[in-house]
């Protein structure tokens, strides 16, 4: 195996949008940036029904980890069997990620952290102090900060820690 690739690399299937998406996260995340990108041919648009020299992949880096995204058109779709974590050390991190990730379109904000971007993606936006929260050794405070998180969408860790007080 080359050196020049991760063993495991994320793979997104867009119906048409993996330029502007790729392009969205880019802008999200630091140390980030666009590797590669192919283009669909003669043969490959004909098989596939995209327009020629259209974008086909893009191969692109979120904060050092390796992703690839393609415009396979309309076949599937996202769910949120599969999702994205995003570890915040900070309440502003956390407000950061959610805000910028739930710009625009059909974004929506779900329970407990999670969201989907206007792409359709879930992401999981969640503060590393919360991991510590829920396997705190006292079972009651488990249990008031897992009520707490229950009740809301983006996590608001200062919620959170009055709860478990």
């Amino acid at each position: 195996m080359s050196s020049r690739f991760q063993r495991i690399t994320p793979f997104l299937w867009f119906d048409h949008q993996a330029e502007e998406a790729v392009d969205f996260y880019v802008s999200v995340f630091e140390n980030s940036r666009i590797t590669a990108t192919t283009r669909f041919n003669a043969e490959s648009a004909a098989a596939s029904g995209c327009p020629e020299g259209s974008v086909m992949t893009i191969g692109f880096d979120l904060d050092g980890q390796s992703f690839a995204a393609l415009n396979g058109g309309p076949v599937f779709r996202f769910n949120e069997a599969v999702s994205l974590v995003v570890n915040c050390h900070s309440q502003d991190e956390v407000d950061y990620y959610w805000d910028r990730l739930t710009q625009g379109g059909d974004a929506k904000a779900q329970q407990c952290g999670w969201l989907k971007d206007r792409y359709g993606l879930s992401w999981q936006v969640v503060p590393t102090e919360l991991i510590d929260m829920l396997t705190h050794p006292d079972p009651l405070k488990v249990g008031k900060a897992t009520g707490a998180l229950m009740q809301m969408k983006k996590i608001d860790l200062d919620a959170l820690r009055r709860a478990m007080a």
